[in-house]
């Protein structure tokens, strides 16, 4: 399932990464399937990395840029661990601007600490949070860093077009979010509250007896039992609490 989902994300990734560029304002260089020169060397421990030919990079393999990819991006991120769509969104920063920067970006919005290393505490804040609302939170983090880069007028618009595909997509493949509706967590509250609320009613309704309003649906109860009753449920469920507490 792992290898499935790193397949299918890459796949989405090299539609926009292309074939061979070598656009002189852009600082990585001569670039195949998103794969730059540096990166390309440095895989084939090639040093300096500029003594690769710019043709080995011309040349690259879809297999090779698979496994560079694999190993350089999504593993440092540990995506495979990520619900779908998050993994996607992140896998995609990755490639873009960096493994490190992307993990700081996502331990940013966790509240975790931000160390560039994705952890356990990192993977047990993400596993708590709405997978949707996490991916529109890295996709505007990622969206704002980009905006600040001197070359974003002349890649500005390709690049805002790449994440906001990435977003869509991502979103698509998210999980359902396991949280109830607003109807639902009104009633779980209810529900929670309910001996509570019973108390409540019958106090009330024994004070409105106490007043001259007669309550038929209450009728076979005075008003001093209801007032005592509600007391006493009252009591009893903050005491049953307090000694659950303790246990």
């Amino acid at each position: 399932m792992a290898d499935a989902r790193f397949e299918a994300c890459l796949t989405q990734i090299l539609r926009h990464e292309g074939g061979y560029v070598d656009h002189p304002a852009d600082p990585g260089g001569a670039t195949n399937m998103g794969i730059t020169r540096k990166t390309l060397a440095r895989w084939r421990n090639i040093s300096p990395w500029w003594a690769l030919p710019k043709i080995e990079v011309k040349q690259l393999g879809r297999a090779e840029a698979a496994v560079i990819y694999k190993a350089g991006y999504w593993d440092q991120c540990r995506a495979e661990e990520m619900p779908p769509g998050v993994d996607l969104a992140m896998f995609d920063y990755a490639v873009n601007s960096g493994p490190d920067r992307a993990i700081r970006a996502l331990q940013s919005i966790l509240a975790v600490a931000v160390d560039g290393r994705v952890g356990p505490l990192t993977l047990g804040a993400l596993a708590r949070r709405d997978a949707a609302k996490l991916i529109e939170a890295l996709c505007d983090r990622r969206l704002g860093f980009l905006k600040a880069l001197s070359t974003f007028p002349i890649f500005g618009r390709g690049w805002t077009g790449r994440v906001e595909t990435v977003r869509a997509a991502a979103l698509a493949e998210a999980p359902k979010s396991s949280s109830s509706t607003s109807g639902d967590w009104i009633m779980d509250i209810l529900s929670g509250y309910k001996t509570y609320i019973v108390a409540a009613f019958m106090l009330l309704a024994g004070l409105a007896q106490m007043a001259g309003i007669d309550l038929p649906a209450l009728e076979s109860g005075s008003s001093g039992s209801l007032v005592l009753e509600a007391l006493a449920i009252l009591f009893l469920r903050r005491g049953l609490k307090g000694d659950i507490g303790k246990a």
